[in-house]
């Protein structure tokens, strides 16, 4: 892929912690640089800014998380300056509060404009959906799945013309079943208190700690297994809480109520995901809300695991039942726990043959280089379009 000229990219996220929104911004800045462009990230950082760092990327500290309106406002000043200090090519949002600076900004400088829409946000109120409605602003929006497409042109009428779906990508250098040592994944199984011989199957529950990714859903499912007898598996919940004590100390207490202390881990955050996926045998995603895209159903995928996922949002899109997993009725206790024992009773052989099924879907359909480079050719459409425009 081809950029213009100095083509300098500022992309503005809250935070650089682990998530979908702020991989993505990691990997359109490393294509930006493979491409000979300059890649600018104005975030108020985290733990993934030494990787933006090492790939050549600059990393502007802002305050951008924040809602506060004066800050909103002085966040938009500083953007502007840096807008003609850097000369930007284009401003590309991912989050909505940063937007309304980002956006201001751009609109200020003429300079063109992309958000991401990336999440399938609440929209009770008419404040709330205008509020949202800043990530339809751009001069482009990028939906990460049909899905979230869908939403953006009912919510917000917006023209569909300018708003395009592209799928999150999966790193598939990293999440390739043949480039994780068996070291890596047995230090995990380590890490979560699974001994060598323990060969109970286990089944993966990861994403932040936080009620409506289906924690507490899992946990009350092992509970029903447990009464109908079935108690040979490990439910493993892998993810940061982010200071959500009480959620986390609800479902310890849930667990420690209903004696599920010998097959239920909550482990924290995971930095090896590739490994933690290769550990275990099942993946499940049981989101009470709909995912706009849910990494968390297609990572394991590419690691060669069959998901159980739930049946709305974008897993509709990227889980395929009796292939690569199986979609379940969000929410619902009960068929949950009978979806967990029937994929725990489908054994060893259905869950190899899904997960080859998987990896082929993953590979051909949701690979980072496709979401990279559709990315880096909206850049430079927006950008002809623009220059055509100003003619």
């Amino acid at each position: 892929m081809t950029l213009p000229p100095h083509f300098t990219l500022l992309q503005v996220t809250p935070r650089l912690d682990a998530g979908g929104v702020e991989r993505t911004t990691l990997d359109v800045a490393k294509a930006v640089i493979a491409a000979g462009g300059r890649a600018v990230v104005v975030s108020e950082g985290g733990r993934l800014e030494g990787e933006l760092l090492a790939m050549g990327a600059e990393l502007v500290r802002l305050p951008v998380a924040s809602k506060n309106p004066l800050t909103l406002l002085a966040n938009a000043r500083a953007l502007k300056a840096m807008i003609a200090e850097r000369q930007v090519s284009l401003v590309h949002a991912r989050s909505r509060a940063p937007a309304f600076s980002a956006l201001a900004a751009a609109r200020a400088t003429n300079t063109p404009s992309v958000a991401t829409y990336a999440g399938v946000y609440n929209s009770t109120t008419p404040w709330k959906r205008w509020y949202n409605g800043v990530m339809a602003r751009a001069d482009l929006v990028i939906a990460n799945s049909d899905f979230t497409r869908a939403h953006v042109l009912a919510m917000h009428r917006t023209d569909p013309a300018k708003v395009i779906a592209i799928p999150r990508g999966v790193d598939l250098a990293a999440f390739d079943p043949a480039a994780v040592s068996a070291d890596r994944v047995e230090a995990l199984r380590h890490a979560w208190g699974i001994g060598e011989r323990d060969t109970r199957p286990v089944i993966l529950l990861a994403g932040r700690l936080t009620r409506w990714k289906g924690q507490a859903l899992a946990v009350q499912a092992a509970r029903r297994l447990n009464a109908r007898g079935v108690s040979d598996f490990i439910l493993v919940l892998a993810g940061d809480d982010q200071g959500r004590d009480a959620y986390r100390m609800e479902l310890e207490t849930a667990i420690a109520g209903a004696a599920l202390g010998d097959c239920v881990r909550i482990v924290g955050h995971c930095a090896d995901m590739p490994a933690a996926y290769l550990a275990a045998d099942v993946a499940i995603a049981p989101s009470l809300r709909p995912e706009a895209f849910g990494r968390t159903a297609v990572e394991p995928q590419a690691m060669g695991r069959p998901v159980i996922a739930a049946d709305h949002g974008a897993a509709r899109e990227t889980v395929l039942p009796g292939e690569t997993g199986w979609l379940v009725p969000p929410g619902d206790p009960q068929a949950w726990t009978d979806a967990i024992e029937a994929a725990l009773a489908a054994g060893p052989h259905a869950w190899t043959r899904m997960g080859q099924e998987g990896i082929a879907q993953v590979r051909g359909r949701y690979s980072v280089d496709a979401m990279t480079r559709a990315t880096l050719e909206a850049y430079a459409a927006l950008l002809a379009s623009r220059a055509s425009a100003a003619r």
